[in-house]
């Protein structure tokens, strides 16, 4: 044979194996998802108490949007934004929570690739929304008006959602050749990024900018926030005035802390060793813990709210 002939051959067969290859590499079709116990005990205990937060979220949130769309003595730009985050933090749940429930009741728990990518981009669009609504500054509802609050909450809706459909386009360009054990209850990026077999690169120079934008830059806001309220309760002259401001604000700060510390603690995490179980815990708290905390912080212990909650449904 000749040399021509034989080169002409070897690419061929190359050409075939890099076509195997691409097959292969492109082989995992679902993902197994980590539980939090392999004991049967445990899982029963989990799977009740996971329950327990699941519809205390969806009911404390419910019960806000519905108080709140329905009593017209709370339609202000300070509860028209609480409606926002009360609407995501359900969005989260259903997004998480369905899942992590039938995984504890059926052990070996899986997840497709598409439902995986789902979750990723209803989760991903979600935790970019989350800053949207803090608390009422002074003066809030003299000088925002419908149009002028609807702006910046449709604007972080549409760029939490470009950004989040730049992440998961590029995550359907990876190709996942196994492990397909995902270290975690739930569909997030850092975590499939490591399962990858492509270069993910682009992947994780998007993260960074998203990380910037939406982890550094929405904490640096929002903290400038709270230090203007802050500066407002000092001038105030009742002491008890001022002991209560500082009574709603610090839950608020311990909240928000809580949100934006597991949230940055996730993207940075190192992908072995005992931060694996730690990030477990950590993921519980952001997509479980504070969709649950968020309605008693923000709204359930608000006299209006409660006012409203007893004219529309008592």
């Amino acid at each position: 044979m000749s040399p021509c002939a034989r080169s002409a051959v070897s690419q061929r067969l190359q050409g075939l194996d890099h076509g195997m290859d691409t097959h292969n590499r492109s082989a995992v079709e679902e993902f197994a998802l980590q539980g939090f116990s392999e004991e049967p005990g445990l899982r029963g205990l989990f799977l009740v108490l996971f329950l327990l937060l699941f519809l205390a979220a969806l009911a404390g949130n419910t019960l806000i949007v519905t108080a709140i769309s329905l009593y017209p003595g709370l339609h202000t730009p300070v509860y028209f934004f609480l409606t926002n985050l009360a609407v995501s933090d359900i969005v989260c749940t259903s997004t998480v929570l369905p899942k992590l429930l039938e995984n504890l009741a059926v052990k070996g728990g899986t997840i497709s690739y598409q439902g995986c990518l789902t979750q990723l981009f209803f989760l991903t669009w979600i935790l970019g929304d989350r800053y949207v609504a803090v608390c009422r500054p002074p003066l809030y509802s003299t000088w925002m008006g419908r149009p002028v609050r609807a702006l910046p909450a449709g604007s972080v809706w549409a760029v939490s959602a470009a950004s989040t459909s730049v992440h998961t386009g590029l995550m359907t360009r990876l190709a996942f050749c196994g492990p397909s054990q995902i270290q975690r209850f739930l569909c997030e990026v850092p975590t499939l990024l490591r399962l990858s077999c492509s270069p993910t690169t682009l992947n994780d120079v998007m993260i960074v900018v998203a990380d910037v934008y939406f982890g550094v830059v929405s904490f640096l806001l929002t903290m400038a926030s709270y230090c203007c309220i802050v500066a407002s309760i000092l001038r105030t002259r009742s002491t008890s005035g001022k002991r209560r401001a500082f009574s709603t604000c610090s839950s608020h700060h311990l909240v928000v802390a809580l949100y934006y510390s597991t949230v940055v603690y996730t993207c940075i995490l190192p992908g072995s060793g005992s931060s694996l179980e730690n990030g477990k815990v950590v993921a519980v708290l952001y997509t479980v813990v504070s969709p649950t905390l968020n309605p008693s912080i923000y709204s359930l212990r608000n006299k209006d709210v409660k006012v409203a909650l007893r004219k529309v449904f008592f």
